[in-house]
């Protein structure tokens, strides 16, 4: 097995884009951008700011769950990651060696993998989270309303399949729209494991997810996880998704 020299050497400097590029594409999202605010003179990940006010999900997102879990919880992801960043034996250690998740593999040290992918992916919630206090039909746009029904004959059925998937991840986890190969796909990561990273089951570009720890949901929904995700489907950012999608 590789030792930790040689897992930080080969994720390589890759700039403080890194992140967005790898996840997402060469463009867009200014949200993702702000993941690595870090330079290398400044070896700390920061968390960005909300793009909405802690109650702006209400009613179905509760502002104490999302100021918990963003001041919190997140907070706690970026805060474990800058201290296992100094616990590193790693000499020449530079913040960007780590921004590239696409690059996390059996060989990343624990504490690098999973809070690295915390904050990586909660900072993808936030920003594919959009306040609709109208409760208007909440639908998919674009060429990923497209890719949808081709490839799961309609958003009513992704729509079914995906909650399926999200409501029967055992503990802890994420449930992800991702595409591979050209193709729209369904897939689960556990803890705070993500598509991008090798160990990952199925690999491929973020479109979408959830996070359905306990800590997303319990103060509202207590145990009914498929009350949360339910009642998500109408406070998901479809204009975000499609720019995932569309973005090369």
């Amino acid at each position: 097995m590789e030792n930790r020299r040689d897992f930080f050497k080969k994720l390589g400097v890759l700039g403080v884009s890194a992140i967005a590029t790898k996840l997402v594409g060469e463009t867009q999202l200014q949200a993702l951008n702000e993941i690595a605010t870090a330079t290398e003179t400044d070896a700390h990940f920061k968390l960005a700011p909300l793009p909405y006010a802690y109650d702006a999900l209400e009613p179905f997102i509760d502002k104490e769950t999302m100021e918990i879990h963003y001041s919190k919880h997140h907070q706690g992801y970026v805060n474990n990651l800058n201290k296992a960043i100094e616990n590193s034996s790693v000499i020449d250690f530079k913040i960007s060696d780590i921004q590239n998740c696409q690059n996390i593999d059996a060989s990343a040290p624990l504490a690098i993998r999973n809070n690295l992918g915390g904050h990586v992916n909660h900072t993808l919630f936030w920003s594919l989270l959009k306040p609709n206090k109208e409760a208007k039909p909440n639908m998919p746009v674009g060429r990923l309303a497209d890719a949808m029904k081709k490839d799961f004959n309609s958003f009513d059925e992704l729509k079914k399949q995906f909650t399926e998937k999200a409501t029967k991840q055992f503990g802890s986890g994420w449930c992800w729209l991702i595409e591979q190969n050209g193709k729209l796909i369904i897939t689960s990561t556990p803890n705070q494991d993500n598509p991008a990273m090798k160990v990952s089951e199925q690999q491929g570009k973020i479109i979408l997810g959830i996070d359905v720890w306990e800590h997303a949901y319990y103060l509202k929904y207590q145990n009914k996880r498929g009350d949360y995700i339910t009642n998500w489907w109408n406070v998901v950012n479809w204009d975000k998704a499609e720019e995932l999608y569309s973005s090369k």
